[in-house]
């Protein structure tokens, strides 16, 4: 079958760091077999490494209508649904102004829902405390962050991130 060789030639540019060739041969085996939830799949996951989050997701959600009883297939999506939330929380709060209380809530219930469906996230739990700390709800920040370091233990940020945190919220007790 054409659509295993295609498969077979995107992974050999993968091995070569060439993103884009994997898929344009991915798309060719798609044209040969649609049907394949496998081929979305492994699509959506190349898309997902070349920073195509929304490509990412069409194939994603297409490998899950096609075989729902996959788990790998559900578990990609809700990452990339975790990712699509990340993206869309750090655009509100990377807009250069303060946000008001009530965007951050807003924020807070869609970072939420980006740990809800994917627990190993850790820039997931990132945010969520950044936010807390911007509603200071500074115990709730230290809590997220906590994840997060317990995600990325390594991450030496993140450590100094958490004495800031705690900082706060003591002068916040203070005052």
């Amino acid at each position: 079958m054409k659509s295993e060789q295609f498969v077979r030639n995107a992974y050999h540019c993968i091995l070569q760091n060439d993103f884009e060739g994997a898929l344009q041969w991915f798309e060719a085996a798609l044209m040969e077999n649609p049907e394949s939830a496998e081929i979305h799949y492994r699509c959506s996951v190349t898309y997902a490494r070349s920073s195509r989050l929304e490509k990412a997701l069409d194939h994603a959600q297409k490998a899950c209508q096609l075989d729902s009883a996959k788990s790998e297939f559900k578990l990609n999506l809700q990452h990339l649904q975790s990712m699509r939330l990340v993206q869309d929380a750090k655009k509100i709060l990377d807009s250069g102004e303060i946000a008001p209380a009530s965007e951050l809530y807003q924020v807070v219930a869609m970072l939420k829902e980006a740990v809800r469906l994917d627990p190993l996230y850790g820039e997931a739990y990132i945010w969520l405390a950044l936010s807390y700390s911007g509603l200071n709800e500074h115990a709730l920040a230290i809590a997220s962050l906590k994840e997060a370091i317990e995600l990325q233990p390594q991450d030496h940020g993140l450590h100094d991130m958490l004495d800031q945190l705690k900082n706060r919220l003591s002068t916040y007790l203070h005052d």
